[in-house]
């Protein structure tokens, strides 16, 4: 029987409403109609318009009562991430929102790998929202010049990637001009009056971001800092709003280098199952030449994601959770563009479009081994994040719309996935040692960046105790403990960089959420059911981590 709405349900569901018709790039991030043909204002007038409403919310929120826990856990959840919201607003925060992977530079291109494209109005939307572009840069430009004014701006670090990212956007090869040629409907062709449209609609659209790439190296380039670190007060902030909890950082950046030094240990042993007397790297050479675990191209690679997937879905489905049946689709997909990550998209709203696995493969890259990435199919799709947020997506008879569609913190979110890795080693599914130094591989990297980002923003000594980490430093301990290409190890250290405090919350995340369930384990003891707890964790929804442990204990 479904909960009856409270007066904290209908301020929750309202901001959501609110959200929905602000962010025409939310909607369809979470399936909800409306806005197709639009994008985003990223001006500095909807920032301001933004903290506002949370103000606003905040003071709805003081004057409710929760009637029972459901209401005090959205309460809190709220209270939380809105309050860090405005702080991190009266920070200035918003006006140098520029790094290389999760700035509006990239949002704005990112919401059409998930516009509906199926039918012919679909892509009569696409071209009214590429013609959007030209506003959302214009947007993004003045509130990058009120940095400028405040003597506030990003990186120069930062800067210069997305300018080049900005050209390639531009150029007459780039992601506009590509998307357009290649639009197609579900039963056939476009018109051609319609494609047509497209066209001139893609010129706009890379037009725009030329615009930009002229913005970042005429303007933004010459006063962008020189100084990657952002400092410890803004840290601690970051921290706290990607996290969600408040962490004491000096005791985390310990831990951190604690657990590094032990995934280290548990990846020699597993070298020596692989090949006796093997080094790390030796035994990941080994797993390399190995033709059994070896994908060749695009096609094959989706079809080996989707059958991994398909089978943790049936298996974990009997024993391990309960999963509905809307849960029990995930779609693994190639992405369209080419940028190297991977990432999941929860289904929409009402199921229509499912869950999805992407993976954006970069150009020239044909072979893949399943050896490093068994492990992320766990961690995108089930038990990870599809089964997290589908679960809350789904639980519709006990949260309101904005605990299933709109809370989420990087730790709850990318903790549980790393959680997932490691249950799923637990429970068997990780027996192969190849597939278990891929999980290792990645959790190592996750540990890593736990000190280098702490180390790296709060001025840290470097883990040979002599002067502070910088970019060369860094990018060092990425070649010396993490096994990947030297593009990828420079992509993801420019991205700990310019994104203070996100990459540490996985790993963190991952911490709390296995100090949550030992905690509730020994509290149990014989009683100890960790199914059920599962299940009650999950059906909460993505909440800050301050506020799953508030939860777990009513």
């Amino acid at each position: 029987m479904s909960r009856k709405p409270t007066a904290i349900d209908q301020i929750a569901d309202s901001y959501l409403d609110w959200m929905v018709a602000e962010s025409p790039s939310y909607a369809t991030y979470i399936g909800r109609p409306g806005g197709e043909d639009k994008l985003d204002d990223e001006s500095p007038a909807a920032a301001a318009k933004s903290n506002a409403k949370a103000a606003e919310v905040l003071r709805q929120l003081a004057a409710a009562d929760a009637v029972d826990d459901t209401d005090r856990v959205t309460k809190d959840a709220m209270q939380r991430t809105l309050q860090l919201d405005i702080d991190t607003y009266d920070a200035g925060l918003w006006r140098r929102n520029l790094n290389v992977i999760a700035s509006p530079a990239q949002g704005i291109r990112d919401i059409f790998d998930l516009s509906p494209t199926a039918t012919e109005q679909d892509w009569v939307h696409l071209v009214g929202r590429s013609n959007a572009v030209e506003g959302a840069i214009d947007g993004y430009i003045e509130t990058l010049r009120e940095g400028i004014k405040a003597n506030d701006t990003p990186a120069k670090r930062q800067v210069t990637w997305v300018l080049n990212e900005s050209r390639k956007l531009a150029s007459a090869d780039g992601f506009f001009h590509t998307f357009a040629a290649g639009a197609k409907t579900a039963s056939g062709e476009l018109p051609a009056a319609l494609k047509a449209d497209l066209e001139r609609a893609a010129n706009s659209a890379s037009d725009a971001y030329g615009k930009l790439a002229a913005f970042l190296e005429n303007e933004l380039l010459p006063v962008a800092t020189a100084e990657d670190a952002i400092g410890r007060e803004r840290y601690a902030l970051l921290s706290q709003a990607f996290v969600g909890a408040k962490l004491d950082l000096d005791e985390t950046y310990e831990w951190g280098k604690e657990e590094l030094a032990r995934i280290v240990a548990e990846q020699e042993a597993v070298a020596k199952e692989i090949k006796p007397g093997a080094t790390i790297r030796e035994a990941m050479d080994h797993l390399n030449s190995d033709p059994k675990r070896k994908l060749h191209g695009k096609d094959e690679l989706q079809r080996w994601m989707q059958k991994l997937s398909d089978k943790a879905i049936e298996d974990l489905g009997k024993s391990h959770f309960d999963l509905a049946e809307p849960l029990r689709k995930l779609e693994c997909m190639i992405a369209p563009s080419n940028s190297g990550a991977i990432y999941y998209t929860g289904p929409s709203d009402d199921f229509s479009r499912p869950g999805r696995m992407w993976w954006s493969v970069p150009d020239g890259v044909t072979e893949f081994d399943t050896w490093t990435e068994t492990t992320t199919v766990y961690h995108e799709g089930v038990p990870g994040h599809h089964l997290q947020v589908a679960q809350a997506v789904y639980n519709r008879e006990e949260l309101n719309s904005w605990r299933r569609l709109a809370s989420w913190t990087s730790g709850h979110g990318e903790g549980w996935a790393l959680y997932a890795e490691r249950l799923m080693e637990q429970l068997g599914y990780l027996e192969d040692p190849g597939d278990r130094m891929g999980m290792l591989d990645g959790q190592r990297l996750r540990a890593l960046r736990v000190v280098l980002d702490i180390g790296t923003h709060l001025g840290k000594p470097r883990l040979d105790g002599t002067s502070k980490w910088d970019f060369d430093y860094a990018l060092a301990q990425m070649h010396e403990n993490v096994y990947d290409s030297p593009e990828f190890l420079e992509f993801e250290t420019s991205r700990y960089f310019g994104w203070p405090g996100q990459a540490p919350s996985y790993k963190v995340g991952q911490r709390i959420w296995e100090q949550l369930r030992d905690e509730a384990a020994a509290k149990a003891g014989a009683n100890w059911d960790i199914k059920a707890w599962h299940k009650k964790a999950l059906n909460l929804g993505g909440i800050p981590l301050d506020t799953l442990r508030y939860a777990l204990s009513l």
